[in-house]
């Protein structure tokens, strides 16, 4: 009999129960939110998006689960991953860790998405949570149901970014800060000062904008704890009376734990980049980040005035209000009746948002904190120019990371946005039922309610379809892209290999190859490294002297385009090494050749030779490189005349490139082109084998739109075959 009283509250009712009840409903939209992110997540982004940070936070959740906060490498020019500093011989990120740290608790339970799916469950249960701390119980499960059709948090939970997170923080900030402030309970206080502290170590600005409402709440609560004969000019005879001598103690539990955080977000910033006030990113670009003026990153700059940044907030504000939200632009809309009835009702009731109410925290003074949010999140980020960066182009909406992941600076609002469209469809429904049952019987109200329901509910599902399809379908697409390309890497055995991967987008590794990383020791079974010239190469390959060598390559021409596919190869590579290599290429000449010119390149040094057909539809050449330099030395096919220079100085690692040049009538030509690293010293060369090929159009000198692979020319009679032979 004592348990049984001991489980019941004064009302009676069981607490067992109403605990199980509190848990079952976010719950009841949590799971299906990890569900769904995880099909997203597999099955949408299989090789990850098109948004290259997403290998940075998975490089990044390596190192953290091998104890590393820095990559270390006599050679960091070859390993540097995306926004990665440089620092001597160690790298790090320019991002914090904790993002990086939450996705590195789904590899420990298995797999990284894994968090992803953990992310999405949290910020969902916590939406239903804290809209019915809002409200109700039903307008928390519809804000639970609105937050799982919109677009922004479906796309952007199911990508390793870092605004999901960031936001399960915000968010388990505010459940706790409603509890400790309801229950008058240190405890949650001192969650709330965690939760805040950890989201500022992620993304110091979101947190800031975040607390903001929260922060006003604490100041009112405490303006209405002062007592009425204590004046604010002897601050220290306030803490005489017990009320707010408790609610103080509270908000300096919430403070401290949060400044604790802050402190150790500040020691991290000095231990990463020697200065306690210099940010990651800032060492990475100084000029990237808050503020108006000039902004920079990696040699793109805008003056960022006051004007351009309301103007690009504002197209990304319509976006997010006509594309992004539930079933849009329904779901603005309804977000927008939830906020006038709020508004309506404080108006009502204003003397309970004023300095002489009771302390504490009301389900009204709840929604204007939800408010408040609205105006904190949006005024803060026209201060930051990344939201003039998300649009490809300022008047184009539909460009850019925008089109493809949506506002995602603006991820903390799906909270206000959720629980106004569902406060909004419940005060719809409410005045829909009120006229209709002042005109007619029970039974009439009925079959008109369901009437409305049954016209409702198409309009709501294509609205959610339109909505939700064109991200998805636009990055599936990508996906296909992406998959295409790491074909060669699925039918491979790739232990103890080292794979050379090509720059389209400039030195730097896992951009865009964000699914080629390496083991934070860089000594995992595959180590990527980029091709960095003869030099370069020879250093790598000398320091991983016991691996399996190969080159990644493709024909065509990276972009984030969907239709802008490459025909990808994974060559195998050996060094092959003696007193001279002999190079024996052999080229297709068609019929109508007007002439073919010949250029042996090392460096910016060349000999030049012409080439007249004697034979088929074919001609091969034999060119030798030793220390003394390499020259062109025999031709079949065709007779060869020396035009210039007949041998090039060969001066320790170079790139030693043969060029074949076929005239065609018109003038039209096309050229053959190889290229090997060679390394002449003590009296050897040394070359990686196979050279790159290209197949240029009316140039000399092509990117990789002109990539050589067997069997796959455009152009009728060319072909080029290349060996070697090494004298020992």
């Amino acid at each position: 009999m004592n348990l049984r009283r001991a489980l019941r509250e004064p009302t009676g009712r069981p607490r067992v129960d109403r605990t199980l009840r509190a848990v079952a409903v976010p719950l009841a939209v949590g799971l299906p939110a990890a569900v769904v992110v995880l099909w997203l997540s597999t099955t949408v982004f299989p090789y990850l998006s098109v948004n290259h940070d997403e290998g940075v936070y998975l490089q990044q959740a390596a190192m953290l689960l091998h104890g590393r906060l820095f990559l270390r490498t006599p050679f960091p020019d070859a390993f540097r991953p995306w926004f990665f500093v440089v620092d001597g011989d160690r790298m790090y990120s320019k991002y914090t860790p904790v993002p990086a740290a939450v996705f590195a608790l789904g590899k420990l339970a298995g797999s990284y998405r894994y968090a992803l799916a953990g992310v999405a469950a949290a910020n969902a249960a916590l939406v239903v949570a804290l809209t019915r701390d809002a409200f109700d119980t039903r307008t928390g499960l519809l804000a639970g149901i609105a937050l799982l059709g919109t677009p922004l948090f479906l796309i952007t939970s199911a990508t390793f970014l870092p605004y999901a997170p960031t936001t399960m923080l915000n968010l388990a900030f505010a459940a706790a800060y409603v509890r400790a402030v309801r229950r008058d309970d240190r405890r949650w206080a001192a969650l709330a000062g965690c939760f805040v502290g950890l989201a500022f170590f992620a993304r110091p600005y979101t947190a800031v904008l975040f607390v903001v409402p929260f922060a006003a709440h604490a100041l009112l609560e405490l303006a209405r704890a002062r007592p009425a004969d204590r004046s604010l000019r002897n601050p220290s005879s306030l803490f005489d009376s017990p009320t707010f001598r408790r609610i103080a103690g509270r908000y300096a539990v919430v403070s401290a734990l949060g400044l604790t955080w802050v402190g150790v977000t500040l020691a991290y910033n000095w231990h990463v980049t020697g200065s306690v006030l210099r940010f990651p990113y800032a060492a990475f670009a100084p000029h990237d980040g808050l503020g108006f003026g000039r902004r920079e990153l990696l040699g793109y700059e805008r003056d960022y005035t006051p004007l351009l940044a309301l103007r690009a907030n504002a197209r990304v504000l319509w976006s997010f209000a006509t594309q992004w939200t539930v079933a849009a632009p329904l779901g603005t809309l309804l977000a927008a009746a939830g906020l006038g009835t709020f508004v309506a009702r404080a108006r009502a009731t204003w003397s309970g948002l004023g300095t002489t109410g009771r302390p504490g925290l009301s389900d009204l003074e709840l929604r204007a904190v939800f408010a408040g949010l609205l105006l904190s999140v949006v005024a803060g980020n026209v201060y930051f120019w990344g939201n003039l960066n998300v649009l490809a182009e300022l008047d184009n909406p539909g460009d850019g990371f925008i089109a493809l992941f949506g506002p995602f600076y603006h991820f903390d609002l799906l909270l206000p946005l959720s629980a106004f469209a569902a406060s909004g469809t419940v005060a719809l429904a409410s005045r829909v039922r009120r006229l209709v049952r002042a005109r007619l019987d029970r039974s009439q109200t009925r079959a008109v309610l369901l009437a409305l329901l049954l016209v409702a509910a198409p309009v709501l599902a294509v609205a959610e379809q339109r909505a939700v399809s064109r991200p998805v379908s636009a990055n599936a697409d990508l996906s296909e892209k992406h998959a295409a390309a790491y074909q060669p890497f699925e039918r491979r055995d790739l232990s103890n290999a080292l794979v050379f991967v090509p720059t389209p987008y400039g030195d730097w590794l896992n951009h865009p190859f964000q699914a080629l990383r390496n083991d934070p020791s860089l000594r995992g079974d595959v180590v990527y490294v980029q091709d960095r010239g003869a030099a370069g190469d020879f250093r790598i390959v000398d320091a991983y002297d016991d691996r399996k060598l190969y080159r990644y390559t493709y024909r065509g021409r990276w972009s984030p385009a969907a239709d802008a596919t490459v025909t990808p190869a994974l060559q195998r590579l050996r060094v092959r090494e003696g007193e001279r290599v002999r190079v024996t290429t052999t080229v297709g000449i068609p019929d109508d050749t007007r002439g073919v010119n010949v250029r042996l390149e090392a460096g910016d040094r060349a000999a030049t030779y012409s080439l007249t057909r004697t034979g088929d539809d074919r001609a091969t050449l034999t060119w030798v490189v030793t220390p003394d330099g390499a020259r062109v030395v025999d031709a079949v096919g065709a007779n060869l005349t020396e035009t210039g220079r007949t041998r090039v100085p060969v001066d320790g690692a170079e790139r030693v490139s043969l060029a074949v040049t076929v005239v065609q009538p018109g003038g039209s030509t096309f050229t053959y082109r190889l290229e090997a690293s060679m390394l002449a010293a003590n009296g050897t060369v040394r070359t990686l084998w196979p050279p790159e090929e290209r197949l240029c159009r009316l140039t000399v000198h092509c990117g990789r739109e002109g990539t050589y692979l067997p069997g796959e020319t455009t152009l009728d009679g060319a072909f080029v075959n290349a060996t070697v032979e090494t004298d020992p």
